[in-house]
């Protein structure tokens, strides 16, 4: 990890441990909320890893938070301002790609909006998201296929494309170009699952 990404990664899991105190959750209580394994979560909390997405949402749904909320300090102004080249960067590609969510709201319904380079013969495979969660986003630069539900849809510089994230999903460059897009993501009802459970209990 760089100086960045060990950055993020301790601010991730200051976040993690807090938000989990908060709800006087164990370890292994987080960790089977969130469908991750109890090594991993150790390895998050402590700053050690840098999480996938996959594993960053799984756990910010089950904690109830958005997913800017986990890669950020908490703050109490009404704007949140990300100035260029400060948003969090949650992926890197092999090639050079990357992903950063530059701008986030509170839940429980998240938008997340997200800045996305893939180098040229460079994808990124998605898990599905939480049921509900649609996805929308605008190619700047550059041609993308989109791959969602067994479906491919082939995107070129100003096309855009809204489709469920509830679904695997794959973002695919297959060009000797860079591609650049814009993604918004809408995460209805984060944590509404369990506060349903807790509700119950």
């Amino acid at each position: 990890m760089d100086v960045t990404a060990e950055s993020l990664a301790r601010v991730i899991g200051a976040r993690v441990k807090q938000e989990r105190n908060g709800r006087s959750w164990t370890l292994d209580q987080l960790a089977e909320f969130a469908g991750v394994s109890r090594r991993m979560l150790v390895n998050v909390e402590q700053g050690a890893v840098n999480p996938s997405i996959g594993t960053l949402l799984r756990l910010s749904d089950a904690l109830g938070v958005g997913l800017p909320d986990l890669v950020e300090p908490p703050s109490p102004r009404t704007a949140r301002h990300t100035r260029n080249g400060q948003g969090a960067v949650l992926w890197n590609g092999e090639s050079g790609g990357r992903a950063v969510l530059v701008a986030g709201t509170e839940p429980p319904d998240v938008i997340e909006l997200w800045d996305w380079t893939l180098a040229p013969h460079e994808r990124h495979d998605s898990e599905a998201h939480t049921a509900g969660t649609r996805e929308l986003l605008h190619v700047q630069e550059g041609a993308l296929a989109v791959e969602a539900d067994g479906i491919t849809y082939d995107l070129a510089t100003g096309d855009a494309l809204t489709f469920r994230g509830d679904v695997v999903h794959a973002y695919v460059n297959s060009t000797s170009a860079t591609t650049r897009f814009s993604l918004t993501v809408f995460e209805p009802g984060v944590g509404s699952a369990h506060r349903e459970e807790s509700a119950h209990d």
